[in-house]
């Protein structure tokens, strides 16, 4: 398989947003926002401000949440998290075509992302300021495509049939082994199963640790009782103290 060459996390969105724009989807998929494209300019500066030295470890989740990366751009980015924690409020664009009832406010979409809310709200509680957190974690999504359809309703990557997940996942492993190999982290840590499953498929000769946080997501029972004490938990077990 082609890998890019190691470049700025710049280079690797760009040549990541190209390749996916690129592919076709077909019925139950209706619409497919990309924000690497629509979102480049929050996106950008998440990278560029965040993404510019080497990690303890990284942070993979599986694909943008409709009110999170979809609307800022940035991975799990529920608006006020990454306004006013991250301190990143830039110009978002439409997608086209773009789903009636999933439409593309920016920051002024006024739902908020559970799961970004409690990964963005566990690392301020943790570190206080974005500088402490990223001095030892960066957050990315594996995927950076969303999926939906006729109804508005979310498909997830791990849903589509073989020949459209084959071709997606070949252009996401790239991007993510470039990541790795910029970042350099001594721990992927999946969010969720299918970003953990992905890591371990894909970085077996990037001599990197893989590991496994419980996904934020308020469909999951055990992260409603409680997901920053989890995390905690969970990093324990993979070594990391926070």
């Amino acid at each position: 398989m082609e890998v890019y060459s190691t470049m700025k996390l710049t280079g690797i969105a760009r040549r990541l947003m190209r390749e996916v724009n690129d592919l076709e989807f077909a019925d139950p998929v209706a619409y497919v926002y990309n924000p690497l494209d629509y979102a480049w300019k929050p996106h950008r500066a998440y990278l560029e401000r965040y993404g510019v030295a080497k990690r303890d470890a990284l942070f993979i989740g599986m694909n943008p949440g409709p009110f999170g990366m979809a609307q800022t751009g940035v991975p799990f980015g529920e608006v006020a998290a990454v306004r006013d924690w991250l301190g990143i409020d830039e110009p978002v664009k439409s997608p086209s075509p773009e789903h009636p009832k999933r439409p593309i406010l920016g920051f002024d979409c006024p739902r908020s992302e559970v799961s970004g809310r409690r990964l963005w709200g566990w690392a301020q509680e943790r570190f206080r300021s974005p500088s402490q957190f990223f001095k030892r974690f960066f957050v990315y999504n594996y995927c950076p495509l969303v999926f939906l359809e006729s109804s508005g309703r979310n498909r997830t990557p791990d849903k589509l049939p073989a020949n459209e997940r084959d071709a997606l996942f070949a252009a996401c492993d790239k991007a993510l082994i470039a990541l790795v190999k910029e970042l350099q982290p001594k721990v992927v840590i999946g969010v969720g199963a299918f970003a953990e499953k992905r890591a371990r498929e894909i970085l077996d000769d990037c001599d990197v640790e893989v590991a496994r946080v419980l996904h934020p997501s308020p469909a999951s029972p055990l992260a409603n009782r409680g997901w920053a004490q989890q995390a905690d938990q969970d990093l324990l077990n993979a070594g990391i103290t926070v």
